[in-house]
């Protein structure tokens, strides 16, 4: 098991999203492969999503690059009767 392993898992034990947040971004930029870093990086993104981390939308933008996430829409205009 790699130190980074072993870091990931004792961020999981204590449910730090912060740390899991670093950590897997860590590993999607250590990783060997596009599969594996794709990985890594949805994983990064869930939890910065989960405490509304100041890297979420860079995480996004990420996977979007990546082709792994659709942007999202324009917003419609509201609705007139």
């Amino acid at each position: 098991m790699s130190d980074l392993d072993a870091r990931l898992l004792d961020a999981h034990a204590r449910a730090d999203a912060g740390d899991l947040v670093r950590l897997y971004r860590q590993a999607a930029d250590q990783a060997n492969d596009t599969e594996a870093a794709a990985f890594y990086l949805t994983h990064a993104h869930v939890f910065a999503c989960e405490i509304n981390h100041p890297d979420t939308a860079a995480l996004r933008q990420r996977l979007i690059d990546q082709g792994r996430e659709a942007p999202l829409p324009p917003p419609r205009p509201p609705f007139k009767s």
